[in-house]
């Protein structure tokens, strides 16, 4: 077996046919193929929301979120944010952030805590379908 000679000069990186270890990127494309089927999988996996079934789980949301300019005291005072035109991926991750314990409010990791997979797709679909609303000027 011959002993593969590292040192060459500028013009040789760029001639494939000069460089013995240039055949690995040929791997590159099917090793980029897998990790996005692997990175892709989750996305695919998770459940279809329901906006129809979401509308009729509402009723905890509505209690803060659904009263314009709302603004809460506990655990400090701060505007309650609007869900309605907000992205379904958001609400999705926010949710699931909070039933994890990685989003710090008590009051919406208690309320995610009885969160199905489902349940959060339906909401992240439910408020996700309302078109997007700006503050009037």
């Amino acid at each position: 077996m011959q002993a593969l000679d590292f040192r060459y000069n500028r013009a040789d990186l760029f001639d494939h046919k000069k460089v013995p270890s240039m055949k690995f990127p040929s791997m590159v494309p099917a090793a980029l193929a897998v990790m996005l089927l692997a990175w892709g999988a989750p996305l695919q996996a998770a459940e279809a929301g329901n906006a129809a079934a979401g509308s009729q789980k509402t009723s905890m949301c509505k209690g803060c979120h659904g009263i314009p300019g709302y603004h809460t005291a506990f655990p400090e005072v701060y505007r309650v944010p609007k869900l309605g035109g907000q992205h379904a991926a958001y609400i999705a991750k926010a949710l699931e952030e909070y039933r994890a314990g990685n989003r710090s409010h008590p009051t919406m990791r208690a309320v995610a805590a009885n969160l199905t997979d489902k349940d959060i797709a339906d909401l992240a679909a439910y408020y996700g379908a309302e078109a997007p609303k700006t503050a009037a000027k």
